[in-house]
């Protein structure tokens, strides 16, 4: 049986050094939120949205804020409550 040989098409290096280069650099900021950090950035390569959710104090609002400066875009900030959330039922009828 003959081997198989998957090359790749596209090269990737470029891409793959540019998101080791965002992580080291929020890293130097971010410790200790290694995949925080990476689910992040994977989020943005799919055109995806972002929910931090977690305890006061772990850093959400940082991270994103590192994450934008490091990628040159805009930061904003929502911030929730249940408060809210219920406000938000009772506008929208759902």
């Amino acid at each position: 049986m003959s081997e198989i040989n998957f090359e790749s098409r596209t090269d990737f290096s470029e891409l793959h050094q540019l998101v080791e280069n965002i992580k080291q650099e929020i890293s130097k900021v971010i410790v200790g939120q290694p995949e925080l950090i990476e689910q992040i950035i994977v989020a943005i390569l799919a055109n995806g949205h972002i929910l931090i959710e977690g305890v006061p104090g772990v850093g959400k609002t940082l991270s994103a804020n590192m994450l934008a400066k490091t990628i040159h875009a805009k930061f904003k900030r929502i911030q929730l409550s249940p408060v809210w959330i219920g406000f938000a039922w009772i506008l929208h009828g759902w």
